[in-house]
């Protein structure tokens, strides 16, 4: 339709909705820019100087770049499509560019919860109403990276797959192949999605080959797509994952993380959740709400009590994953009751979604003044977590390297500091196990005399509350040269080498 006859067929009542939608997104957004989510995560930097790599030799690392101590070790940056994007944005828009970067992302992964909900149950008031108990569940548990870019993209092919299974409509598992290109060049759960496919083939199987030996259960639901072109979208699938600079290694770097045990030790966010903060219980309720859902049918679908029992699972076993099991749980409500026991509801159109835009545009534009988000309330929030301080005085003296540094401050320095080479940053596939473990137990004072990378070092920046700075104050080989609430900096004694 033309744009005229879109104006004329536009109601009064479509822009309510559209006016409360385009709210509730603005807030979610806001909520985000308000917290400085886009500038406080501590992996954004070194994510923002991969991407900067990238653009300046045209080409993908497959070593520790950034990195004194793992220079040479070989490194997938498995995420390089995000990093490139946000490189550009930061040299096109500055600090600024990278906060809406990160607020675009947020309001991404909400959009997309709507859209699903939308698209399942075509009911306009009950998608919102799922739309914000989910993200309040789960987004705000982290900061906007790739892993962003994996919920959208892990919601949008649980919508095509469920609503082929509804309809019958085969064709629209087609879109998944050229879907894994771009998530596979984003972020490394694109596992995730392989999984939900995955596991759509093998209920269809199990299902078939029952029937087949003459193994019927009346309880369940009957499989309601082809085993055989489900064998083809799986592996197209898999083929287009591994099209892009990494190939196939990608999935070396699965092996390696599911091998990983210190990490899940040492980050708050790979901890179990421990019900002390609200969304926790937003998590729980969803996830009983699903279970409930997908109960209160006369037949019991296979495919989604696997889901959300294997996605329950990896949830409550990692904070970082709640998003696993609450857009599933949410999917699951949106299609209760079935989806042909209700009017549905005229779809969105191009118009509407324009018209959406510009409402959560100028919503956002008015709201950012408010909570500060400009290049100087970045600054500052940059400023309050991060040693600008400290490092500027190293710029006005800079001392010899290498440096020795914190884990946490590491991505920092590689933007903010990129003359030295990091001794550590948040890259844990990249430094292993074993430097992850020597390097915590140094910032712990724990044998920190042994420590070879220490030991060396010409230039030591730490966080003033380190155990490892009341040990070094007193320690002979470094001079604390400057030292505030936030950050110390030790250079090495001068006097001492020379005895």
């Amino acid at each position: 339709m033309s744009f005229t006859a879109e104006l004329q067929a536009f109601s009064w009542r479509r822009g309510v909705q559209l006016l409360v939608l385009g709210g509730l997104l603005a807030f979610v957004a806001g909520q985000s820019m308000w917290l400085k989510f886009c500038v406080l995560d501590l992996d954004i930097w070194w994510h923002l100087k991969v991407g900067d790599w990238i653009i300046q030799h045209a080409a993908v690392p497959h070593t520790g770049i950034l990195s004194r101590t793992v220079a040479n070790r070989p490194w997938v940056a498995y995420s390089w499509g995000y990093e490139v994007l946000l490189s550009l944005v930061h040299r096109w828009f500055g600090l600024v560019g990278i906060g809406f970067f990160g607020v675009l992302l947020t309001l991404a992964v909400a959009y997309s919860i709507f859209w699903m909900s939308r698209r399942l149950s075509g009911r306009f008031w009950y998608s919102c109403l799922i739309a914000v108990v989910t993200c309040a569940a789960f987004i705000y548990n982290l900061m906007p990276r790739p892993v962003f870019f994996t919920m959208a993209l892990f919601s949008i092919t649980l919508t095509l797959i469920l609503e082929a299974r509804r309809t019958g409509r085969f064709q629209l598992l087609y879109w998944l192949p050229p879907l894994f290109v771009l998530w596979a060049n984003l972020h490394i759960q694109f596992v995730y999605g392989l999984f939900l496919v995955g596991l759509l083939l093998i209920v269809s199987l199990a299902q078939g080959l029952a029937a087949r030996i003459g193994i019927q259960f009346d309880f369940l639901l009957e499989p309601t797509l082809p085993t055989g072109k489900l064998g083809a979208i799986c592996a197209a699938c898999f083929l287009a994952s591994c099209i892009g600079p990494y190939s196939y290694h990608l999935y070396t770097v699965v092996y390696e993380y599911s091998q990983a045990k210190l990490a899940y030790a040492m980050i708050r966010e790979l901890q179990p959740i421990n019900f002390r903060d609200s969304s926790h219980y937003l998590q729980l309720l969803l996830t009983g709400a699903g279970f409930f859902a997908l109960g209160w049918r006369k037949k019991v679908d296979l495919f989604k009590l696997s889901l959300l029992a294997i996605a329950a699972m990896v949830a409550f076993r990692t904070m970082r994953d709640s998003w696993f099991i609450c857009i599933p749980a949410a999917a699951c409500l949106a299609d209760f009751p079935q989806a042909t026991e209700v009017t549905r509801e005229t779809a969105d159109n191009w118009f509407d979604r324009t018209l959406l835009a510009a409402i959560v545009t100028i919503f956002l534009l008015v709201f950012a003044p408010f909570v500060d988000f400009n290049q100087r309330g970045l600054d500052r929030a940059i400023s309050s977590m991060y040693p600008v301080k400290a490092l500027n005085f190293l710029r006005v003296n800079p001392p010899r390297g290498p440096l020795y540094n914190n884990l946490d401050w590491g991505g920092f320095l590689t933007w903010y500091m990129p003359d030295y080479p990091v001794a550590i940053d948040g890259r844990n596939d990249l430094y292993g196990e074993e430097l992850d473990r020597l390097f915590f137990n140094t910032e712990r004072g724990e044998a920190y005399s042994n420590d070879p990378y220490l030991n060396e070092s010409g230039v030591v920046l730490l966080e003033s509350k380190l155990p490892l700075v009341k040990l070094l104050k007193s320690d002979p080989r470094f001079v604390l040269v400057y030292e505030d609430q936030l950050a110390s900096a030790f250079v090495r004694n001068q006097t001492q080498e020379q005895k």
